[in-house]
């Protein structure tokens, strides 16, 4: 089969499309027949030794933790799924043709492989990071780079609870963030004023990491109220690095909720063949995402 690896941490180019024997479903796994996998901001920090503490790896690695597929094998002990079931999930190595998954849930009626790539790592990281910052319905949520992935789920699902949401973003995706419910604007010169002038901050998120934890502090008035998924100097400011994933199980069971009720969507900006990883990881790494980025195989 055909997988994406690297042998050695650097950029984009150190990323291989080689071929490899294919993995089995051990115990409490299951393994599929790969139809897209989602590019997280985590895969590329783990290609450049970044994240080792959270993830460690051994060279040569694979690639990739979410993906969508055909389930084809089954391992000991698992019960109420069974070959040709579609489902998207957290597993290892999923930039390839086949890859194991330790955690997944059957599609929503009406998803496509692409879409459902998208949503694993993603609603874990929204859901964490807003039970971590503390916020609840009729409060006021900032979130600072909020059009990616993760920003996607965040601004749904903050709404969904009763929570304003105040997310930045670039002028172009102004109009996105306002479809999502959020009250938005551009991030550059006078932004906190910006802010203050649509209310009040109880809770920040960071999630592009482009140095702006001294003035989310500022914005609520306590660090603790501050987490970041992308800036790991936080700490030093009183505020929170949140990298450790939380039950992805749980994760995958609220975003089949959340999508079946309609109070979902993360669209899929582009599409990428494996061959084009290092594309796909550019562009990442740019910023300026609308929804996300899939690898299709």
């Amino acid at each position: 089969m055909k997988r994406v690896t690297f042998a050695e941490f650097g950029g984009p180019d150190v990323l291989q499309l080689v071929d490899a024997d294919e993995p089995h479903a051990g115990p409490g796994q299951i393994r599929v027949a790969v139809r897209a996998a989602g590019v997280n901001p985590v895969d590329w920090r783990i290609r450049e030794g970044q994240v080792l503490k959270a993830h460690p790896v051994a060279l040569p690695a694979g690639v990739g933790q979410d993906a969508s597929g055909v389930v084809d094998e089954v391992g000991e002990g698992v019960e109420g799924i069974e070959a040709g079931d579609h489902v998207f999930g957290r597993g290892s190595s999923t930039y390839a043709e086949f890859a194991v998954l330790s955690a997944w849930a059957r599609m929503p009626e009406g998803l496509t492989f692409e879409e459902a790539a998208g949503y694993p790592s993603v609603v874990e990281t929204a859901l964490r990071i807003i039970r971590e910052a503390g916020v609840r319905s009729g409060q006021t949520l900032l979130v600072s780079g909020a059009s990616g992935g993760v920003g996607s789920a965040v601004l749904q699902i903050a709404r969904d609870r009763g929570i304003t949401v105040i997310g930045t973003a670039g002028a172009a995706n102004q109009d996105y963030l306002r479809s999502l419910g959020a009250l938005a604007t551009t991030y550059g010169e006078g932004w906190v004023d910006r802010v203050r002038w649509l209310g009040r901050v109880d809770a920040a998120l960071d999630l592009a990491g482009s140095g702006v934890i001294r003035e989310l502090v500022e914005l609520t008035g306590d660090p603790r109220k501050v987490v970041s998924i992308a800036d790991l100097g936080a700490p030093e400011l009183g505020a929170r690095y949140s990298g450790v994933a939380g039950s992805v199980p749980d994760a995958l069971t609220e975003a089949v909720n959340l999508i079946s009720r309609g109070k979902l969507h993360i669209p899929v900006e582009k599409s990428y063949a494996l061959a084009e990883a290092a594309a796909a990881h550019i562009d990442s790494q740019a910023g300026h995402t609308r929804g996300r980025r899939v690898l299709v195989v």
